[in-house]
């Protein structure tokens, strides 16, 4: 391989990292329409028990999840990424912490040490997005959450007024 092959693939994964982070933030900060842009149109998302299905049907069940969670957050640590073409898979580790209703009128936290297999594919517009994502568990924790988080619109983060680039943007990638 010589240096520039080297290089494009250097970009290539950067460009993939950046893909999952803005996953991230789109579901803690609530961003469905940001969320939407990040798939194929022809992807499938897998999240264990909890859903298996096109990934714009999952957009729709995060979308009615939403206004449930105190507090979501998606805390990404390893992101080993092998890239071939216009192709890549990865696996992306990642700390998800959320606070949820438990259906009986309490609060719990939902603690998750959770693995993305992913499959990515670059688009005709040049851009990576996920094929495939598919949830694995390596760790789940719930607990009462005798002192919920009083609630955030985590639609109005302060970020959104503070940092201008459009990884920051909400809504639709510019």
């Amino acid at each position: 391989m010589n240096h520039e092959q080297a290089l494009a693939i250097l970009v290539d994964k950067e460009a993939i990292r950046e893909l999952a982070l803005l996953y991230s933030r789109g579901v803690d900060r609530k961003d469905g329409q940001l969320l939407r842009t990040l798939y194929t149109a022809d992807a499938t998302d897998t999240h264990g028990d909890t859903f298996d299905g096109p990934a714009d049907n999952y957009v729709d069940f995060l979308e009615q999840a939403f206004p449930f969670m105190r507090y979501s957050g998606h805390h990404i640590c390893n992101h080993l990424i092998s890239v071939n073409g216009d192709e890549g898979e990865g696996e992306v580790y990642t700390l998800a912490y959320h606070a949820i209703p438990d259906g009986k009128g309490a609060w719990i936290e939902d603690f998750m040490a959770v693995r993305y297999l992913d499959r990515y594919r670059r688009e005709t517009d040049g851009r990576w997005r996920f094929a495939k994502r598919l949830v694995t568990y390596d760790l789940k924790a719930r607990r009462p959450l005798d002192n919920p988080p009083e609630a955030v619109d985590a639609t109005a983060d302060a970020s959104y007024a503070e940092l201008h680039s459009r990884l920051f943007m909400r809504g639709e990638r510019a």
